[in-house]
C-alpha cells in the first residue's frame, strides 16, 4: 500500500487563496494526485484550477465560474514530473488565475 500525502497551503496573506494537495506515492513514485487552486469569493470557496490524474492521465482543468471545465492534457514522462509542475505552476501563477476567475464572477 502506498503512502498518502495531503495538505493545504495558503498562497495569500489574507488567507483567501489556497492550494489543496493530495497524492498517493508508492516506492518513491507518484501514482495519483490532485493539486487544486481554490479562492474565496462571496464567502464561498471555489475551485479554479485543478491538476489531477483522474480519467487515467495527468491533466489540468480550468474551472469557470459557470461550472464549465476546460480539460488540458499534460505531456510529461511520469506523474512525478506532472505533480511537481502542477505545484510550481499554481504557486507562481495563482494571481493570474484569480484575476481571470474574478472577471467571470463580476460579469
Amino acid at each position: 500500500m502506498g503512502k498518502e500525502i495531503s495538505f493545504i497551503y495558503s498562497l495569500s496573506p489574507d488567507l483567501r487563496d489556497r492550494l489543496r494537495v493530495s497524492a498517493l506515492k508508492e516506492k518513491g513514485k507518484i501514482i495519483s494526485f490532485v493539486v487544486q487552486y481554490e479562492a474565496l469569493f462571496k464567502s464561498r470557496w471555489y475551485p479554479i484550477v485543478r491538476y489531477d490524474t483522474s480519467h487515467g492521465f495527468a491533466h489540468r482543468d480550468i474551472i469557470h465560474y459557470s461550472g464549465r471545465k476546460e480539460k488540458q492534457p499534460l505531456y510529461f514522462p511520469d506523474y512525478n514530473f506532472a505533480f511537481t509542475f502542477a505545484i510550481q505552476d499554481l504557486k507562481s501563477l495563482w494571481r493570474w488565475y484569480r484575476i481571470g476567475f474574478e472577471r467571470e464572477v463580476n460579469r
